[in-house]
C-alpha cells in the first residue's frame, strides 16, 4: 500500500472543496466526495493493486459527521497501514462565505433556511480537529479558480517526492485582518513608518527608497538577526512534525510599507538553504492608514 497517495480535502462548506476535486481529477486522482468513513478502508483495498489508480482524493464536509468524530483514528490506522495520507484544509473568511452563499442561493448544511453567520461559525469550530491535522491550509478568500488550483498542483508536485517544506512569507495589514491560514503572526507596527515621511508615502516596500528607511533602523536590525535565529531554530522542527507548508504573517498597519520590505529580507536570509515564497496580500490597497 506504500505507492497509493490517499489526500483528504476538507474545510468550510462553500471554501471551494467542489473545485479542488475537480483540479484533483484533472491531476489523475480517483475523487470521492462524502464517502460513509466505514467505506473509506475497502475502497483503498480495492484500488491499492490497480497500477492505474495510485491516487484518491476524498472531499469531506462537516455534513458526514461520523467521518467528523473517526476522522483522526482513520487517518492513523491509513497511515499505519502504509498509505501516505494527507489532509488539505480549504479556509475561508466569514464574510466571503456569506457573499458566495447569497451569490449562489444555496444553503449551509447546517442552516437550511437559519441563520448562515452562526452555521459557518458552528462549523468552523466542528472542523478544529481536522484543521489541526492538515499539512496544508488554503485560505481560498481571495482566490480565483485558477489561483487554487495552482495551489493544489504545487502542493502534490512537492509531496509526491517528499521535499523539504515550503515557507511561506506573507506581508498583511491589520487593518484588513489576520490571513487565517497563518501559523505565526508577527506584529511589525512598531517599527518605524513611512508613511509619516511624505515623499515615501506613496511608494511600497518594494522600493528602495522605503526598504533603506526601514531596514537601516536599528529596532529592524536587531529584529532580522533575532527572526532569522529563530526560524533557522523552528522551521526544521516544524518540518520534522510533517508539515508540507508553513505562513509566516508579517503585519504593519496597512501592508504597503514596512511588512513588505521586512518579509523580502526576512526571506532573503533564509532563502540559502530553503525553499521560500515571498507573498504581498494587501499591497496593493490603497485606503488611508
Amino acid at each position: 500500500m506504500g505507492s497509493l497517495h490517499l489526500l483528504i480535502v476538507t474545510g468550510m462548506s462553500g471554501a471551494g472543496r467542489s473545485t479542488a476535486l475537480k483540479a484533483l481529477e484533472d491531476l489523475r486522482y480517483f475523487c470521492v466526495d462524502n464517502i460513509p468513513p466505514t467505506l473509506i478502508p475497502r475502497l483503498v483495498e480495492l484500488l491499492e493493486d490497480d497500477p492505474e489508480l495510485d491516487r484518491i482524493g476524498l472531499g469531506v464536509d462537516v455534513r458526514t459527521r461520523s467521518f467528523l468524530r473517526g476522522a483522526e483514528e482513520i487517518i492513523d490506522e491509513l497511515s499505519s497501514s502504509g498509505c501516505r495520507t494527507d489532509v488539505v484544509f480549504l479556509e475561508c473568511s466569514d464574510e466571503e462565505l456569506v457573499h458566495r452563499y447569497s451569490e449562489t442561493r444555496r444553503s449551509h448544511p447546517l442552516a437550511p433556511g437559519g441563520d448562515l453567520l452562526s452555521a459557518i461559525r458552528r462549523e468552523r469550530e466542528r472542523l478544529t480537529p481536522l484543521r489541526q491535522r492538515a499539512r496544508m491550509v488554503v485560505d481560498t478568500s481571495g482566490l480565483s479558480v485558477h489561483d487554487l488550483r495552482r495551489k493544489l498542483v504545487e502542493y502534490i508536485s512537492h509531496g509526491d517526492g517528499r521535499p523539504r517544506m515550503v515557507t511561506r512569507v506573507v506581508s498583511f495589514g491589520f487593518k484588513y485582518g489576520l490571513p487565517v491560514d497563518a501559523d505565526l503572526v508577527l506584529d511589525l507596527r512598531y517599527l518605524p513608518n513611512p508613511h509619516f515621511v511624505p515623499e515615501l508615502r506613496p511608494q511600497s516596500g518594494l522600493d528602495q527608497p522605503v526598504a533603506d528607511f526601514v531596514l537601516q533602523a536599528s529596532e529592524t536590525v536587531e529584529l532580522l538577526t533575532d527572526l532569522e535565529n529563530l526560524l533557522q531554530h523552528l522551521l526544521p522542527r516544524y518540518e520534522r512534525e510533517g508539515k508540507a507548508y508553513l505562513t509566516l504573517g508579517l503585519g504593519c498597519t496597512g501592508g504597503r510599507h514596512r511588512s513588505v520590505c521586512v518579509a523580502e529580507a526576512l526571506a532573503e536570509r533564509l532563502r540559502s538553504d530553503r525553499e521560500i515564497v515571498v507573498e504581498h496580500r494587501d499591497i496593493e490597497r490603497r485606503k488611508e492608514q
